[in-house]
């Protein structure tokens, strides 16, 4: 179990809550606003990585996805992180971060079917969960190599 201080679960705390912030605001966005977003981050990547052809409209898909693939890998580093610190070593230290991090993707399109412009999809919720199951896989594999450098 990683050492649990008051300072460690605050800053845990304060990530996971901008990240959903940050997930849910861009869900909530309207449809044409989240495409001049994904525009513009599309521009951007191209300008730093000319062989990317993210203007096409096959690239900004692939964009949206990994983008949502992106979002929720930190989401499951963090809850990793959080249940690393809460939870004695058992299957509950994985499997309630995975949940928290599922439950996460489900409100993540329930928002978007809500939003003008947009919709939902089990697809993302697929990808999203992908994400965080990733999320959680890396942090527990960077916990366990930092230990066992540490011996």
């Amino acid at each position: 179990m990683i050492q649990r201080t008051k300072g460690r679960m605050a800053l845990c705390a304060v990530f996971l809550a901008l990240l959903l912030a940050f997930i849910w605001g861009n869900s909530a966005l309207p449809g044409q606003q989240s495409g001049q977003v994904s525009g513009w981050v599309g521009a951007v990547l191209e300008t730093l990585l000319p062989f990317l052809d993210l203007n096409s409209p096959q690239g900004l898909h692939i964009l949206r996805k990994l983008a949502h693939f992106s979002e929720f890998a930190a989401l499951g580093a963090c809850l990793a992180w959080m249940g690393a610190m809460t939870v004695r070593p058992s299957a509950l230290r994985l499997g309630l971060p995975l949940l928290g991090g599922v439950a996460a993707a489900v409100a993540d399109e329930t928002i978007q079917a809500f939003s003008p412009g947009r919709n939902s999809s089990l697809v993302d919720v697929a990808i999203d969960s992908a994400g965080v199951a990733t999320g959680l896989a890396v942090f527990t594999l960077a916990v366990w190599l930092w230990h066992k450098r540490k011996k």
